[in-house]
């Protein structure tokens, strides 16, 4: 059996996670590092929907993705058991950059909000622009200011 990708509509992708024992701290509750992975995990599958495998991307066009910088608001905490969902959004692309929004939700309840600013490198680990080929197989899902 192989994980699940997901799915995406109206150009966000979401990606469901359950909380196991290992994802929490003594209290059962989900170790803030954690969240980072559950997002980490779902920009992956995001990436795989869109036809962009990153183990192909480095072979294929010898560029990396990695973060730059990042914004995170914890708002509520996760537990042992939970079924989670995260939801991400592509919001932008310029040059080298790619910036994400993801939320990480347990049903209607946001938990957790990440905005990642992502940069693309080289294997020598400079920046570079992302190709075009990876552009456009991108712009279809990046947020339109008229869909509120």
């Amino acid at each position: 059996m192989t994980a699940t990708s997901g799915h995406i509509e109206k150009g966000s992708h979401s990606l469901p996670v359950r909380v196991y024992y290992e994802d929490t701290d003594a209290g059962g509750i989900v170790y803030y590092a954690n969240y980072l992975k559950f997002a980490e995990r779902a920009r992956s599958e995001m990436l795989r929907l869109v036809g962009l495998n990153q183990s192909r991307l480095r072979e294929d066009e010898g560029i990396l993705f990695a973060v730059r910088s990042l914004h995170a608001d914890y708002r509520r905490p996760a537990l042992l058991d939970d079924l989670l969902e995260v939801v991400s959004r592509f919001q932008s692309l310029e040059g080298a950059r790619l910036e994400v929004s993801q939320t990480l939700r347990r049903g209607s309840e946001e938990l957790f909000r990440l905005d990642v600013r992502i940069v693309c490198i080289g294997l020598d680990g400079r920046p570079r622009r992302v190709p075009p080929s990876v552009a456009e197989a991108l712009h279809p899902y990046f947020s339109r200011s008229d869909e509120g």
